[in-house]
């Protein structure tokens, strides 16, 4: 299971930059802050991460939420951006699953696992319909916040799964 520093670490490029410029975007005080952290556990001043270029800044963002002491800064933004910016996505799957969940697609427990065949449904149906470069990124997400250790099925989906990989 990957933590999600190491979602981060891994993320396409394209996708890791749709997700700055969403916070960028829709959550300007959070992207604000981010960057502030981060440049001040690398010892630099925000400002001067502030003017770069943002594709160079967004690389920058994504290389050093790749490391293991951001691991809980890259939890946060994984789960707002996933929330806020892809709550259907997110209900897609819990329905195509039956589990009950809120209007944003969080749930309060997560069930116990699935059938193999259950999973690939929905998992297929997923990548038909939303982003395939979002969706691993999601159920990565999804297996790395559950803290009783995730899915077994779903754990060996994105072990096996070649669409899944990151």
């Amino acid at each position: 299971m990957l933590s999600p520093h190491e979602i981060f670490a891994r993320m396409p490029a394209p996708t890791a930059e749709q997700l700055f410029a969403f916070l960028h975007e829709k959550e300007t005080r959070l992207y604000k802050a981010t960057i502030d952290t981060l440049a001040k556990q690398r010892k630099l001043r925000a400002v001067f991460v502030e003017r770069k270029p943002r594709p160079e800044r967004h690389a920058w963002m994504r290389e050093v939420l790749g490391r293991k002491v951001n691991d809980d800064v890259a939890a946060q933004l994984l789960q707002i951006w996933l929330v806020s910016g892809h709550s259907a996505m997110l209900c897609d799957f819990l329905d195509s699953l039956g589990i009950p969940h809120d209007a944003q697609g969080t749930i309060e427990e997560v069930p116990a696992a699935p059938s193999r065949e259950a999973l690939e449904g929905a998992v297929t149906a997923l990548l038909g319909k939303h982003d395939p470069g979002i969706v691993p990124v999601y159920l990565h997400a999804f297996q790395a916040f559950d803290g009783d250790g995730g899915w077994p099925t779903l754990e060996a989906m994105l072990a096996e799964d070649p669409r899944l990989k990151l």
